[in-house]
């Protein structure tokens, strides 16, 4: 495991071309979102999802899946929603919020068997940065934590997980509140869990 040093208003390239090559290697990531600082893996490849969610004990066919896109464009790849819905995510994204939508088949098998996608565009830079370097979305989701510490500081980060991620982006002390997250798949959006952001209809 191999920790990066990079502030948010002067990333370093090579660092993220760095990322980006474990990723495409199947690899696991530690980085910082807008909200709290997450574990990432290429959301096409699905070895990279099964150990992200062994890391988590998830079992991926029941639990929710969230993937970090770049724009909106491209969250119409792997996602189905309406004209209302498109204007709600203009009006939030980027920002602190996950849409879960109807998910498209484009996706890999490991969301096979569930409907629905969790969509991030957070407003973090270096998260961007690394998304567009690799071409395609992020599987995301937040830290496991023993206690606040250890959800917000990347050294005790990387202390906890050791070599069961493979890269830690060390940008600072991260936050401790989550995304909002808006269920976007009835007659009307529906805040599931109310975090940093406030939503604006």
């Amino acid at each position: 495991m191999k920790v990066l040093q990079i502030i948010e208003d002067n990333i370093n390239n090579r660092h993220i071309e760095e990322i980006v090559a474990v990723l495409r290697d199947g690899g696991i990531i530690v980085y910082p979102t807008d909200t709290v600082y997450a574990i990432g893996c290429d959301a096409l490849n699905n070895q990279a999802i099964e150990r992200i969610c062994a890391l988590k004990s998830m079992k991926s066919a029941k639990t929710n899946l969230s993937i970090i896109c770049s724009d909106i464009s491209e969250v119409a790849q792997y996602a189905k929603f309406d004209n209302t819905q498109f204007r709600l995510m203009k009006n939030n994204l980027p920002g602190p919020f996950t849409f879960i939508f109807p998910a498209m088949s484009k996706l890999p098998k490991a969301f096979k068997g569930r409907r629905t996608v969790g969509i991030r565009i957070p407003e973090n830079k270096i998260a961007t940065a690394i998304e567009q370097e690799l071409g395609h979305p992020i599987l995301t989701t937040s830290v496991p934590a023993q206690d606040d510490d250890y959800r917000c500081e990347p050294e005790l980060i990387a202390e906890a997980l050791g070599s069961q991620v493979d890269i830690v982006v060390d940008s600072g002390r991260g936050g401790l509140i989550p995304s909002t997250v808006v269920d976007c798949t009835g007659s009307d959006p529906e805040i599931i869990r109310q975090g940093k952001g406030d939503l604006s209809y």
